[in-house]
C-alpha cells in the first residue's frame, strides 16, 4: 500500500511497512546513523536518526519507527540537529584526541559525524576512562577506548558469523563491550574472521598490521622479497585509487607490487588451482566414512571447526589451503625458481581476509620449522602500503606474474567468491572420472545468492551432492545434520565471511554491498572470457606436480602440502 505523508513541508510516497528511515532513504532524503545496519533489526539504540514527528512529544527514531499516513516529519529541525550534535559531543566526551594517528583516520564515521554536524571542540569534559588496548589476537586489535557501545560488532558476531564473540557488560556508566570474563582475544572463542573490523564506526577494531617489518625486509639484501596476492585483492584494491568497483587490475597490482621493492610477484590462484586437484583427488579417493569431504581453504571456517565441532574434523580435507600452499612451492617445492636459496626467501601473502595472519602462524603450516608464510597483508595494508611507497598506480603499465608460477585457470578466480570452490572441484571431477570436458563449465546452482546452497551432479554413472555455505551462522543446522547421519552430501563448501572472499575481513571499509557484487561480476566476466577454465587444464601446474612427484616421495610429498587439525580449547 502506498501513501502521502509530508516531510519538511514536502510531500513524499511512502509504503506501508517500511520504517520512516526506509522510508526517507527512498526519497534521497539521508539522516546519520550510527548502530543501524541494513539487513539487521534495529534497535534505535544510539538515537542519532531521531526525527521530528507532530503530535509526538519526544524525538522519534527513525531507524526503527514504521511510517505511517498521518505522518508529518521534520528530518532536520533546530531541535533535531541540536539533539544530534550532542550525541556526538557525548561521545566525544570520552573519546581519545589521538585521531592523527588513529588506523581509521579518514573514514571513521563518528569522525564525519562531528564534521557534519560542525562539532568544533570538546563542550563536556569529565574524568577519563582507560582502558587498555588489546593486542593478544595475531590478527585483530582491540582499542576499547574509541568503542562507542553502538552494537554493531555484537550483533555482526552473533547473527552473521554465530560465534558471539563479544557482549555488553556491566551497567550504567561502566557499560561496555567486551569478551566473556573479559579475557584478551587470543584466549576468546573469536575465529578472527574480521567481520567486527568491517562494521565498526570507529578505530575500536582494526587489524594487525606489520609495516615497519616489511620495510626492513624489502630493503635488506640478503633477503628475497616474495608477494603472492589472492584473486579477490586484484578485483578490489583499485577501488581505493578512485577507479571503478570490480576492474580487475592484476597487471596495474603486479607493477605497483615490483615498484614497492618485491623481487618476485606470484598470484596464489596458482595456489588455487593446485588445491582444486588435491580435493578432486581427495574426494574420489575418500572411503565412505570420509565423507562429506569439508573444504579447508577458509582458515576461520578451520578454526570454527576446531572449537564447536571436533567430532567432525576427520572430514576436514587434509590440503593446505591455497596461500599456503603457493607459499610451500615457494620456498620448499622448487626454491632455486625463485632465484635464491629457500632460507633467505621471505614471503608476503595480500589476501582480502585477517583470519589468514593466524593461519600463516599455525605451527601445522610450517615444515621443519619454516613457516610457509612469514607475513600476511590484507587489502587496506596493501593500500596504505603502495601509497607509503609513493606509487602512482595512474600512471603504470600493466606488468605480467613472474614465472614459474604464472599462469592460472579461471576457476581459481572463481575460489574468490562463495560457490566458487565448488565449480572448480566439480569441472576437475568430471574430468577425472569421464575423461570429457563439461559441455557447459557454468554451474548455475553455485551462483545463487542464497546463504545455503545444495544440489547434486552426476558424472557419468555417478551422482555427487554438494552443498555450499556463506555466513557462519549459516552452517550450525548443517553440521548438526550431519552429525546426524546426512547422508547425501558429498563435499561442503563453507567460508565465514557472507559472499566470500570478495567480502573477506581485510576488504576495504564500509563493505558496499553493490561494491561487493561487482567484484564478484568481475570475476564470473573473467571466467567467460578466458580459454583455461579448470585446473587440470592449467599447463604449468602439471609440470610443477609431475616435477614434484618424481622427484619426491609420497611421504614428503604430502609432508609439505597436506596437514592435520586438532580440536581447540577455548572459553565460550
Amino acid at each position: 500500500m502506498i501513501f502521502d505523508i509530508e516531510v519538511n513541508n514536502k510531500v513524499i510516497k511512502a509504503r506501508k511497512g517500511d520504517t520512516i528511515l526506509q522510508t526517507l532513504n527512498r526519497n534521497g532524503i539521508r539522516i546519520p546513523t550510527l548502530c543501524f545496519m541494513e539487513g539487521f533489526t534495529p534497535t534505535g539504540a544510539c538515537r542519532m536518526c531521531v526525527v521530528e514527528v507532530e503530535g509526538k512529544h519526544d524525538l522519534i527514531p527513525a531507524c526503527s519507527q514504521p511510517v505511517e499516513e498521518w505522518m508529518q516529519i521534520r528530518t532536520h529541525s533546530p531541535r533535531v540537529v541540536n539533539a544530534r550534535r550532542t550525541i556526538i559531543e557525548l561521545l566525544l566526551a570520552n573519546h581519545p584526541d589521538d585521531c592523527l594517528y588513529c588506523m581509521r583516520n579518514g573514514n571513521c564515521e563518528l569522525q564525519n559525524l562531528a564534521s557534519e554536524m560542525n562539532v568544533a571542540e570538546r563542550r563536556f569534559s569529565g574524568k577519563r576512562i582507560k582502558k587498555k588496548t588489546d593486542p593478544s589476537s595475531i590478527s585483530v586489535v582491540r582499542d576499547p577506548e574509541k568503542c562507542i557501545l553502538c552494537g554493531r560488532c555484537v550483533r555482526v558476531c552473533e547473527e552473521v558469523i554465530g560465534v558471539s564473540t563479544f557482549d555488553f557488560m556491566r551497567r550504567g556508566e561502566e557499560t561496555c563491550i567486551d569478551t566473556a570474563l573479559s579475557k584478551p582475544l587470543n584466549l576468546s572463542n573469536c575465529i578472527v574472521c574480521g567481520q567486527c573490523i568491517m562494521v565498526c564506526p570507529t578505530g575500536a577494531l582494526h587489524e594487525k598490521s606489520d609495516f615497519g617489518e616489511l620495510l626492513q625486509i624489502i630493503h635488506d639484501h640478503s633477503k628475497h622479497a616474495v608477494v603472492q596476492y589472492h584473486p579477490a585483492v586484484a578485483v578490489t584494491f583499485a577501488e581505493a585509487f578512485g577507479m571503478k568497483s570490480g576492474k580487475e587490475a592484476g597487471g596495474i597490482l603486479n607493477a605497483a607490487l615490483r615498484r614497492t621493492g618485491f623481487d618476485k610477484v606470484f598470484d596464489t590462484a596458482f595456489g588455487g588451482d593446485f588445491y582444486a586437484l588435491e580435493l578432486a583427488n581427495e574426494l574420489l579417493n575418500r572411503g565412505d566414512e570420509g565423507l562429506p569431504l569439508f573444504s579447508s581453504c577458509c582458515p576461520a571456517w578451520v578454526k570454527y571447526l576446531e572449537q564447536y565441532h571436533p567430532v567432525l574434523l576427520p572430514h576436514l580435507s587434509v590440503s593446505k589451503s591455497p596461500q599456503q600452499l603457493l607459499g610451500t612451492l615457494i620456498k620448499q617445492g622448487n626454491s632455486s625458481t625463485a632465484g635464491s636459496e629457500s632460507g633467505s626467501i621471505f614471503t608476503v601473502a595480500v589476501t582480502p581476509c585477517t583470519a589468514r595472519k593466524f593461519e600463516a602462524q599455525r605451527e601445522e603450516m610450517t615444515c621443519k620449522g619454516v613457516s610457509d608464510v612469514d607475513m600476511v597483508m590484507t587489502t587496506r595494508e596493501l593500500v596504505k602500503f603502495i601509497r607509503l611507497c609513493g606509487i602512482d598506480i595512474s600512471n603504470m603499465e600493466p606488468e605480467l606474474i613472474n614465472l614459474p608460477y604464472g599462469s592460472r585457470s579461471s576457476s581459481a578466480l572463481l575460489q574468490a567468491a562463495s560457490g566458487g570452490l565448488t565449480e572448480a572441484i566439480i569441472r576437475t571431477l568430471h574430468h577425472m572420472i569421464l575423461g570429457t570436458e563439461l559441455m557447459q563449465f557454468r554451474i548455475t546452482e553455485a551462483r545463487t545468492g542464497k546463504s545455503r546452497k545444495e544440489f547434486q551432479v552426476e558424472a557419468g554413472d555417478r551422482t555427487f551432492g554438494f552443498a555450499i555455505v556463506s555466513g557462519m551462522a549459516n552452517v550450525k543446522d548443517l553440521l548438526v545434520e550431519i552429525e546426524k547421519g546426512k547422508k547425501n552430501l558429498h563435499f561442503v563448501e563453507v567460508m565465514a565471511c557472507p559472499g566470500g572472499c570478495v567480502n573477506g575481513g581485510g576488504q576495504p571499509i564500509p563493505a558496499i554491498p553493490a561494491d561487493v557484487k561487482a567484484r564478484t561480476k568481475a570475476l564470473y566476466d573473467m571466467d567467460e572470457k578466458e580459454s583455461i577454465k579448470a585446473a587440470h587444464k592449467n599447463p604449468v601446474l602439471a609440470e610443477v606436480l609431475h616435477t614434484l612427484q618424481t622427484n619426491k616421495d609420497p611421504d614428503e610429498y604430502s609432508q609439505l602440502f597436506h596437514t592435520r587439525y586438532h580440536a581447540r580449547d577455548v572459553l565460550i
